[in-house]
């Protein structure tokens, strides 16, 4: 037992003493390459470099900071009311058969477009054509009876003439005549509705449009009564969009409205990347919802597309009127603060100034100004939050920050880098394998 304590205690020292040994080697190694890298960053410092006062990172250096900056512009600007809305179908129409019986073809496919009378499914005729033919039947044998009664009605006034049969004779034949003239036209009425019993047998489009699901398969009994019916067709083109404005900018519509003019609505999708749709304001609702403050318009679109789908939520764009020269700069420069509505304008000393404006209409993505700015100044568009009063800056625009940005993203760009890269690596790789092969050879 002692003997194993000893060789478990001598084991653990001869562990501690290399490790040792080897921490101290790998310390005096760092050592050294943290000296002979400070050597080479002095050797390269200079007075421009980092400890250098004249170098960008040196106590002189003052750092501007960049801005994107746009151009106020004057040209012709749409006066744009923007809402929310809803595609809702001009029709909505659901099959249902008009008469009972077994369901025996589907003629149409999920989602076609039907037009108005195409046949869409059939019910089993059989029992409604021998109906027809029972009512035709007894209009036929009710005609041979009253032709017969007018022949005798004939005769019996011959024979009055004559003297030869009594007056009463000849009103019991009237009678006769004219009851069998009001079987005939009973007689009549059942075979038209027989005949229109038996083309309800007909399931046909009431109306054009994209047709939906099928709701019900050949042989099952269908009636009028079925809450699905057979299918629901919508009318998609044309196609409406119900939408909300605020209360305030009704009088500007109703005005247009009002003096017979069609304003021109567009309808985008939610992201507002993809217009879906022009069409024009068919007309307003009859009051306006106390509990959001909006009314409701109603545009239609002739979707020839098929771009709107009913439900659909869309963002749109109603054009009321047109500014001719309009001062126009993007909403994105528009601040607000304490002084009112005002922009950071960029003089041609990179200074920046604040300018108090006011503003017209817009259209969504400008707006109109009315006072304060001249075309072909400069307004901050994108870094405004760090900006006062005085500042210099480094003014960028936006069609130059996208040139600069595109070639560093493009692959012959990515290749350079990691060409360079590549290179660097391989130069690293080349002196340390010299260097290898060096201390081999002392």
């Amino acid at each position: 037992m002692a003997g194993a304590v000893i060789v478990v205690l001598a084991g653990a020292g001869w562990y501690w003493h290399g490790h040792r040994k080897a921490a101290q080697e790998a310390g005096a190694t760092s050592a050294g390459a943290a000296s002979g890298a400070a050597g080479m960053g002095a050797g390269r410092r200079g007075p421009g470099g980092a400890s250098g006062a004249g170098g960008p990172g040196g106590p002189g250096a003052q750092q501007r900071s960049p801005v994107v900056v746009n151009r106020v512009t004057r040209r012709n600007m749409d006066v744009v009311l923007n809402g929310l809305g809803n595609v809702t179908p001009v029709a909505n129409v659901t099959v249902r058969a008009q008469v009972s019986g077994p369901l025996l073809k589907v003629l149409f496919k999920e989602g076609q477009m039907v037009k108005a009378g195409d046949v869409l499914a059939e019910i089993d005729p059989r029992p409604f054509q021998a109906t027809l033919d029972q009512a035709v039947g007894q209009l036929a044998r009710d005609q041979a009876l009253l032709q017969n009664a007018r022949l005798d009605q004939k005769r019996y006034k011959t024979l009055l003439a004559q003297d030869s049969i009594s007056s009463q004779q000849v009103d019991t034949q009237d009678a006769l005549v004219r009851q069998y003239e009001g079987t005939v036209k009973t007689d009549q009425g059942n075979v038209d509705n027989a005949r229109i019993q038996l083309g309800y047998t007909r399931i046909v489009a009431p109306t054009s449009g994209r047709i939906g699901l099928r709701q019900v398969d050949p042989g099952n009994i269908v009636n009028p009564s079925d809450t699905n019916g057979i299918a629901l067709i919508t009318q998609i083109q044309p196609i409406a969009v119900l939408y909300t404005i605020p209360e305030d900018n009704l009088p500007s519509v109703l005005k247009k409205l009002n003096a017979g003019e069609k304003l021109p609505v567009q309808a985008w999708d939610r992201q507002m990347r993809n217009q879906l749709g022009e069409g024009t304001l068919l007309t307003t609702d009859n009051q306006i919802d106390t509990t959001t403050g909006t009314v409701k318009l109603k545009a239609i679109f002739a979707n020839t597309d098929g771009m709107l789908f009913p439900n659909q939520f869309v963002n749109v764009r109603t054009r009321i009127d047109t500014l001719e020269d309009a001062t126009v700069i993007p909403i994105a420069a528009i601040q607000r603060g304490q002084q009112g509505t005002f922009v950071y304008v960029v003089d041609d000393q990179s200074t920046v100034k604040v300018q108090v404006v006011t503003l017209g209409p817009g259209d969504g993505s400008h707006s109109a100004v009315l006072k304060g700015l001249e075309p072909g100044q400069r307004v901050v568009v994108d870094g405004a939050d760090r900006l006062k009063e005085g500042m210099t800056v480094e003014a960028v625009d936006p069609a130059a920050r996208a040139a600069a940005l595109t070639p560093a993203s493009s692959p012959r760009a990515r290749g350079r880098r990691g060409g360079g890269a590549s290179g660097a690596h391989g130069a690293s790789g080349a002196r340390a394998a010299s260097g290898a092969h060096g201390s081999g050879a002392s």
